[in-house]
């Protein structure tokens, strides 16, 4: 992912995007998002990620396994 290791949260030493290149979770417009899925899928820090997503409005990249329009569907409507 995109963050400084000196900010990063607890999970992120553990997660497997740690050892990925960000452009894995933050692809090209129009590029698939199957393979940054699959490797969340089978990260520990997946649910941890996923709420650090939506509680900092990450708005670009996968996340917790889930696409920015996935994760703007989980937002309560106003």
């Amino acid at each position: 992912m995109s963050m400084n290791t000196t900010s990063a949260p607890a999970w992120y030493d553990l997660a497997l995007c740690a050892q990925t290149g960000p452009s894995f979770f933050f692809p090209e417009p129009g590029s698939s998002l199957q393979d940054a899925k699959r490797l969340c899928g089978a990260c520990e820090g997946r649910a941890a990620c996923l709420e650090y997503a939506l509680a900092n409005d990450e708005r670009f990249g996968v996340w917790g396994g889930l696409s920015e329009a996935e994760r703007l569907a989980l937002r309560p409507r106003a």
